[in-house]
Order: structure tokens, then sequence, then C-alpha cells
């Protein structure tokens, strides 16, 4: 059933269904690393990366909304629920418990870099179906590649 109907092919809608639901899960997850992350880490730079830690979880939170009502504008019922993301993040485990600093920074040097890759994927499947979620892409990936790159210059 379609409530809200598309401009887009069918083939198109589903190319950018998937990278727009793939995307919503890293998001999703991405937040939820950053927060567990942000509760545990411990360490000498506990502040500053505590700190630096909402930041990823604000920016993710905020692009994962981006990209669902993004779905939902193309007739695609955005799917967040917590077995979703379980079950088709790309970012892998947590680790559980106190989390050195030095290791929580890897953590999300690790996190991120997966992310992004994906995000790359999705910024080159959606570049002749659906250029405006390619935009929201584009936009995504530029914005935790600052992260990124953050990150790993607090471990050098």
């Amino acid at each position: 059933m379609y409530v809200v109907k598309s401009p887009l092919s069918d083939q198109d809608r589903k190319t950018v269904a998937e990278a727009l639901q793939g995307a919503l899960v890293d998001l999703l997850d991405l937040s939820l690393v950053a927060k567990q992350v942000h509760w545990n880490i411990v360490g000498p730079r506990f502040r500053s990366i505590h700190l630096q830690l909402d930041e990823v979880v604000d920016s993710a939170r905020a692009h994962s909304d981006t990209v669902a009502e993004r779905a939902s504008t193309l007739g695609v019922p955005p799917d967040g629920r917590a077995a979703t993301v379980a079950a088709s993040s790309g970012i892998g485990s947590t680790p559980s418990g106190w989390i050195k600093d030095t290791d929580a920074v890897g953590t999300l040097v690790d996190a991120l870099g997966r992310v992004i890759t994906r995000m790359r994927e999705r910024v080159q499947a959606t570049a002749e179906p659906d250029p405006v979620s390619q935009d929201i892409f584009i936009t995504v990936t530029a914005d935790l590649e600052k992260h990124h790159w953050m990150f790993q210059a607090e471990n050098a």
C-alpha cells in the first residue's frame, strides 16, 4: 500500500529506499554507540572526549531524522526499531563497561569509518535515480568525515 506517491520509477524508488533505510540504521546505531561510550569513558581526557561524543550523537540524530523524513517523502516507511537497527547496522559491537579514553576514541574512529564507507556507497548508488537523496548522503558524509578527522587527531 502506498500512502505517499513518489515520482520515482519503481526500480529507482527501490534503490533509493534501500540506501535511505541503510543510512537510517547506521545513523541510529552511531548515535547509540557514541552515547554508550559517552556514559562509560574514563581517563585523563574524559571531559573533552565526553563532550565530543555528544556532538556525534547530536549530528547522527539530526541526520537520521532528515534521512527518515526523506524516505517518508518518497513513500517509503522508515524503520528505526531497535530490532531492525541491531539486525542490519554496519558498525558492529561496542565494548561494554568502562572504556579508557584512548580505546573510546578508537571505537569512534572505527564506527565512523564504517558508516562513512557505507555512506559513500549510497552517494554512488543514488547519483542517477535520485540526486536529492544523493545530496543528503553527501551532506551526511561530509559531517561524519569531520567527526572522523577530529577523533583520529585525538589519538595521533
